[in-house]
């Protein structure tokens, strides 16, 4: 039997390990499972949103310890460990309060004399998260499915399963059932053994393009609904008339939150040429003012990368682009001593050839590209196999809003960084998946819209 371990990345020492369970035992959780979800569903949906609102009690008195273990486990500071956990909160507060109009049957005139749409539970769903959000990802999925009258198993990241083992015992905690709630101990390769299993009805990921490809195989095969969540190599576009400094601070922060390692984080930063000389002087300066080491330290901005492979993979795209012409004006190489800490990087000259304009970058790299009009600046922005979110700076609102329509992604924020809100729908287009998460749109995805009428 393997073990999952989990390496504390600012120390590179072993933080937990965890067995992982066999594929009969994992049969046995999904069977419990599937039983458990048709008593759930039966439960009134306005005791159901009672139960969930208990929980972000629960949450929230425990919340410094939850936060604790998302540092250890991932590196992230602990302040925003801390901002994590309490936007759980928030969400379970969220959809404690409107799933019931969400869900409500939907009136429909028609020829008959009655006609509605019910929304109903699919049954028992899956969730393939993953470690950068340890806490967030799961609470946008699982909270919403729930609340559908759907049962939930929950197979995280590899090295996050502290994080996935706290929240199954929130849930168990609170008047959810056990058996509507499960941790599943597994590595990536049982996945789609689970996937296969008659009684699992859906599939959401968050993950990379790779993972998405191969659950959505499986799921296609199978003929299972699936939301995909994946990577993101979002524009954050500068216009001449935007307020720079307004501009610059967002970039600093839609850049590192989470050390970089966020899909919707601003990567690719898209300058008007008046302005790039400037945007580029004053990034530098508020780069500089980062305190970067230990994540549990409340005043550190910048903590590890999650992993040793990230790392390395991340300096091996910024070496390679760097021989392919990019220039460099800041950070580019590891931190020395334990933990994997990388400086935060400023690439410009940033030609198509280059891995930071095609591909996803995991850390902490600002790659600048220069346009001067705004045709340009669209076919660069929209030049990518990816489409999760983007960012537009400029005063001038009809335009941006013109422009921001033209933008190829899931979400486009105008004067401020994207982020995930649980009040609006989140995913995105081309390689960067499809469906959506948060909002009545997420609580829909897993759901029978069934058609009911009365002639």
């Amino acid at each position: 039997m393997s073990v999952l371990k989990s390496i504390n990345p600012a120390t590179e020492k072993l933080f937990a390990e965890f067995k992982e369970v066999d594929l009969s035992s994992v049969e046995e959780i999904i069977s419990k499972s599937s039983v458990s979800q048709k008593e759930w569903s039966q439960v009134d949906i306005k005791v159901r949103s009672k139960i969930i609102f208990n929980i972000s009690t629960l949450i929230t008195k425990n919340k410094e310890s939850y936060a604790r273990i998302i540092t250890s486990e991932m590196g992230k500071p602990i302040s925003e460990a801390i901002g994590e956990v309490e936007k759980c909160v928030w969400l379970c507060e969220y959809y404690a309060e409107n799933a019931s109009k969400f869900l409500g049957d939907q009136y429909i005139d028609s020829d008959a004399k009655s006609s509605f749409v019910s929304f109903e539970p699919l049954g028992v769903i899956l969730g393939v998260m993953p470690w950068n959000f340890p806490f967030w990802q799961v609470f946008r999925f699982a909270v919403p499915a729930l609340l559908a009258g759907n049962s939930v198993l929950l197979k995280h990241a590899s090295n996050v399963q502290a994080s996935a083992l706290a929240i199954e015992k929130i849930f168990h905690e609170s008047d959810v059932p056990n058996d509507a709630f499960r941790t599943l101990i597994v590595g990536s390769k049982m996945v789609s053994d689970i996937i296969s299993n008659k009684h699992v009805r859906a599939v959401s990921l968050t993950g990379s393009e790779h993972a998405g490809s191969k659950v959505g195989e499986c799921s296609g095969k199978n003929l299972k609904k699936t939301v995909l969540e994946l990577g993101g190599a979002d524009p954050f576009i500068i216009m001449e008339d935007a307020n720079l400094p307004n501009a610059i601070h967002a970039a600093v922060k839609g850049r590192m939150l989470n050390n970089g390692q966020s899909c919707i984080a601003a990567k690719r930063f898209i300058v008007h040429s008046n302005i790039y000389d400037e945007f580029i002087d004053g990034l530098q300066n508020s780069l500089q003012e980062l305190m970067i080491g230990n994540p549990m330290d409340n005043q550190t901005a910048v903590g590890p990368l999650a992993r040793e492979d990230i790392l390395n993979e991340l300096d091996q795209q910024i070496q390679n682009s760097i021989k392919s012409g990019a220039t460099l004006i800041a950070g580019g190489s590891k931190i020395d001593g334990s933990g994997y800490f990388y400086h935060p990087t400023i690439l410009t000259n940033i030609t198509k050839e280059m891995p930071v304009y095609h591909e996803e970058t995991f850390g902490p790299v600002f790659t600048i590209i220069k346009f001067k009009t705004t045709d340009e600046m669209i076919k660069i922005a929209n030049d990518s196999e990816f489409g999760l979110g983007g960012s537009l700076w400029s005063e001038n609102r009809e335009e941006a809003l013109s422009i921001a329509r033209k933008i190829e992604t899931g979400a486009v924020f105008i004067n401020a960084f994207t982020k995930s809100d649980p009040r609006l729908p989140f995913g995105g287009i081309k390689k960067s998946g499809y469906g959506r998460e948060l909002s009545e749109f997420g609580i829909r995805e897993f759901v029978n819209i069934k058609t009911i009428a009365v002639y």
